[in-house]
């Protein structure tokens, strides 16, 4: 059997592989069809090709849809499987001007690899791949070890993470890490999620000339008044606060607008707003969206408009994830050995893949080191935190399944 000091030795000794193996993955966008993408297809096959000595290694790829995932397993003597769970999938780049280098051509400089999905989930699609390496060619006496790539967690995860779950590849005996959200020290273990939902506001009024305010409704107007309304009384409402969570307060963001008319002369007679809604366990989403209706009603009724209200999103918190289990313990005592120093289990706004565990009844853990430039401009990620990461992983891996 391999020494822990041996296996850390080795993914030490990985650092070049590790960059050329993340920049030709990022070379592979990924972006869902609704995000004008072709799905994970592409880079599930570059994926693939590396994942070399496992026991198996299943391809689901959800019927009539361009999205893929990836199950590798290798097998141990005794019941359940270490799952280290990573998405395949990245969000759009946004404005190319804003970058200094492009998006999808991977860029390693001054110790970091630039590139969108290079910190999101790229970091743990890659740690987790070298993590595993060292233990492919032993004998696995405790639990079976497993690398999940899954699809469609930056959209909707229907075709990700819940496909998976619907179709039975997880077990209650499994042990869940989801390395997908991290504290610059890496501190801190996610045992918790607030609640998500995303909402869209659509007013219809009519349309007028702007000398002539009176003749029409001014739906631009009447969803601006709407919106601070809404803010106001839910943070009213549900204002609570939860010192185990980043982020104590549940939050009420206005988020996507679209333009309303091309000229300033213009009352406009269709308005709409998202907003992107993260509420602390302990309320129901319920409630928020009865509020929504109500208010929305009262402006209909007062202004003439017609008010709708869309659920684009809907995430309900799972039961947090215990803090005494083996897992926990296993993977702070991991972080300890590597990093010097004991995390803390925190709850967070949400949502990664380990809330959906969460809701069917199993515990899950987030935790990975570093991070900061998700979803923004010139995203990258520090090699070291790579190698923090499989360094932790593999001390994981060599608690619980060697």
């Amino acid at each position: 059997m391999k020494s822990l000091e041996a296996v850390l030795n080795e993914i030490e000794g990985s650092s070049e592989d590790i960059i050329s193996t993340m920049i030709g993955m990022i070379g592979y966008p990924a972006l869902a069809p609704v995000n004008g993408g072709r799905g994970e297809s592409e880079k599930a096959d570059y994926l693939q090709e590396r994942l070399v000595g496992f026991d198996s290694v299943i391809r689901v790829d959800v019927p009539d849809e361009m999205r893929s995932n990836i199950l590798a397993k290798k097998e141990g003597k005794k019941k359940g499987t270490l799952w280290i769970v990573s998405h395949i999938d990245v969000v759009p780049a946004g404005d190319p001007a804003e970058w200094d280098t492009p998006p999808f051509e991977g860029v390693y400089r001054d110790g970091c690899i630039y590139g969108r999905g290079t910190e999101d989930n790229g970091q743990s699609v890659i740690s987790s791949m070298f993590a595993s390496r060292p233990f492919l060619t032993e004998e696995l006496d405790g639990m079976s070890l497993g690398i999940a790539y899954v699809a469609d967690e930056e959209t909707t995860s229907k075709m990700g993470i819940e496909y998976l779950l619907d179709h039975g590849y997880f077990s209650k005996d499994d042990v869940i890490m989801v390395p997908d959200w991290g504290s610059r020290d890496g501190g801190r273990i996610e045992v918790a999620e607030k609640s998500m939902l995303w909402l869209r506001f659509t007013v219809e009024g009519r349309t007028t000339h702007g000398s002539t305010p009176e003749l029409g409704i001014n739906a631009y107007k009447v969803s601006t008044l709407l919106l601070t309304d809404l803010m106001e009384s839910f943070s009213n409402e549900f204002d609570h606060q939860d010192p185990s969570f980043v982020g104590r307060i549940s939050t009420f963001e206005p988020t996507k607008r679209p333009s309303t008319v091309e000229n300033v002369n213009t009352i406009p007679g269709y308005d709409e707003f998202c907003m992107d809604i993260r509420l602390l366990p302990e309320y129901s989403i319920d409630d928020v969206i009865a509020m929504a209706k109500d208010i929305s009603s009262s402006y209909e009724r007062s202004t003439g408009a017609k008010i709708g209200v869309e659920i684009i999103e809907r995430h309900d918190a799972g039961k947090p994830s215990s803090v005494d289990s083996e897992a926990f313990l296993a993977l702070a005592d991991s972080i300890e050995s590597v990093l010097g120093k004991r995390p803390e289990g925190v709850g967070i706004g949400g949502g990664t893949c380990a809330n959906f565990f969460r809701q069917r009844g199993f515990d899950a853990y987030v935790w990975q080191f570093g991070g900061g430039t998700l979803h923004a401009p010139n995203e990258h990620v520090p090699v070291s935190n790579i190698m923090v990461d499989a360094k932790v992983y593999a001390t994981l891996i060599h608690r619980l399944c060697l």
